[in-house]
C-alpha cells in the first residue's frame, strides 16, 4: 500500500512521542441504536421468539435469501448483512466487539443518557466538562496544535467540553471558498484586522491556515469507496488530518437517526441503511489507515439500546443494554467480548430489556491506560473504578 506522500506536514505538527499516544476516533451513534439487529444472537431462540418480524434470519436458513441472513461470526453472533463491509477487519483481527455493554443510567431517555455518558459520570452531580475533555486535560502531550481535538459537525460534541480549546469541523473545503484565491485573501485580512490582539482569534486564524492546504476533493487514497454522506466525509477528513499530521489526537463523529420507533426495517429499510453507512465508513476508513493502525483506535458507542422485543409498529422502543466496537492495530479483535446475559424470560430488566454487564468506561478507561497513555481514569470518570476487559492486548 503506498503512504500519501502528496499530503503537507505541519511545522507545528509534535512528533508522536511519550506520553502522546495513539489518535482516538469516538463514534457516537445517537438515538439508541437497536444493536440486538446489528450484530445478532443468531444462536438464542427466544431473539426469534421476541422478533418474528424484525428478526435477521439464522445463517443457514434456507427459506431466507442470502442477503437477508445473519453473517455469522462465532456460531451464536453475527452481523447484520447490511454491516458486511466490516468482516476484513473482524477476520484481521482488528475489529472487537462489547455486547450488553452501556451506562447505570437507566432512564431511556435521549437527552440525559447522552449527557451523563459524554461527560463520563453516573448523575447530574458529577463535573460539567466532558470526559474527552478531562482526558485532553490531564494529559499534557505538549501538543500546541488547533487541532489537537477536533469535532466533526457544526459545534463541538459533549464529550469535548473543558478547559482545552477543540475545533468544530463540518468540511474543510468550506475553509477554501470554493478554491476562490481572491475572497480567501479577503477573508484572512479581515479576520486579521479583527483579531489583531485576540489569542482565541490568532488560533481561528491558524486553523484557517491549516485547512487551506488540504483539500478532500482531491484527495488520493488506496480505497475511494467512502460513502458519499456526512459520516464518510467525517471519517475521510478524519484521515486527511492524521495522515498530514497535524496533532490531532481526537476526533468526534455522530452518526445520528438511530431512533426507530416503527417502520424500522429487517434486512431492508430505515435502520439498514444506517448500518450500511457506518459499516462502509468504517471499512473505508480501515482500509484507508492500514498504514496507521498500530497508532490509531477507533471506538464506537451509543447511548443506550432498544427493547428486546419489537413494538407494534414494526419498531422497537427505548431500552438499556448496547454494544461497543473497538477497531485498531492493538485490539484483541475477531471476538465478542462481554459477558451475554441472555434474552430468555427472567434474564431481561425493567420492561424487557437487555442487561448491562459491561459498563461503557471499563472499555474507555482500557483505551486510555493502554493505548493513550493516560492513567488518570480517576480524574476523567470520577467515582467509578474501572474493571480491564482485555479488549485491547
Amino acid at each position: 500500500m503506498l503512504t500519501q506522500t502528496w499530503l503537507p506536514r505541519l511545522s507545528f505538527a509534535p512528533v508522536n512521542t511519550a506520553p502522546r499516544g495513539d489518535t482516538l476516533v469516538v463514534v457516537f451513534l445517537r438515538g439508541a441504536a437497536d444493536v440486538l439487529n446489528m450484530v445478532v444472537p443468531h444462536g438464542e431462540d427466544a431473539y426469534y421468539q421476541l422478533r418474528p418480524s424484525l428478526g435477521i434470519a439464522r445463517p443457514d436458513d434456507s427459506k431466507k435469501k442470502k442477503e437477508e441472513r445473519v453473517l455469522d461470526l462465532d456460531g451464536f453472533f453475527g452481523f447484520h448483512p447490511n454491516m458486511s463491509p466490516l468482516l476484513e477487519a473482524w477476520q484481521s483481527e482488528q475489529l472487537a466487539i462489547i455486547h450488553a455493554c452501556g451506562a447505570p443510567d437507566e432512564s431511556r431517555s435521549h437527552f440525559k443518557a447522552m449527557e451523563l455518558m459524554e461527560r463520563g459520570v453516573d448523575d447530574e452531580r458529577g463535573p460539567a466538562s466532558g470526559w474527552i475533555g478531562r482526558h485532553l486535560a490531564t494529559l499534557n502531550t505538549g501538543n500546541s496544535s488547533p487541532l489537537r481535538a477536533v469535532g466533526m459537525g457544526t459545534r463541538p460534541q459533549r464529550s469535548l467540553s473543558g478547559n482545552v480549546p477543540v475545533s468544530a469541523l463540518r468540511s474543510i473545503a468550506d475553509f477554501h471558498l470554493g478554491g476562490d484565491p481572491r475572497a480567501l485573501q479577503q477573508m484572512r485580512a479581515s479576520l486579521e484586522t479583527v483579531y489583531a490582539n485576540d489569542i482565541l482569534g490568532q488560533e481561528t486564524l491558524s486553523i484557517m491556515d491549516t485547512l487551506q492546504k488540504l483539500d478532500p476533493t482531491n484527495y488520493q487514497s488506496p480505497i475511494t469507496n467512502y460513502p458519499d454522506t456526512e459520516f464518510g466525509l467525517a471519517l475521510k477528513q478524519t484521515a486527511m488530518l492524521i495522515k498530514a499530521e497535524v496533532g490531532l489526537e481526537v476526533s468526534a463523529i455522530d452518526l445520528g437517526g438511530w431512533d426507530t420507533h416503527f417502520a424500522q426495517g429487517s434486512a431492508s429499510g430505515l435502520m439498514p441503511n444506517l448500518m450500511k453507512d457506518l459499516a462502509e465508513g468504517l471499512a473505508a476508513f480501515h482500509a484507508d489507515m492500514a498504514d496507521h493502525m498500530n497508532q490509531l483506535t477507533a471506538v464506537t458507542m451509543s447511548e443506550f439500546g432498544r427493547r428486546a422485543s419489537e413494538n407494534g409498529s414494526l419498531g422497537t422502543d427505548h431500552g438499556h443494554g448496547s454494544m461497543m466496537m473497538v477497531l485498531g492495530g492493538n485490539v484483541d479483535g475477531g471476538k465478542v467480548h462481554g459477558q451475554w446475559p441472555g434474552l430468555a424470560e427472567g434474564q431481561l430488566i425493567g420492561p424487557g430489556d437487555l442487561a448491562v454487564t459491561t459498563d461503557y468506561r471499563d472499555v474507555l478507561s482500557e483505551i486510555l491506560t493502554k493505548r493513550l497513555n493516560n492513567p488518570a481514569t480517576n480524574e476523567i470518570f470520577p467515582e467509578y473504578q474501572p474493571v480491564i476487559r482485555n479488549v485491547l492486548k
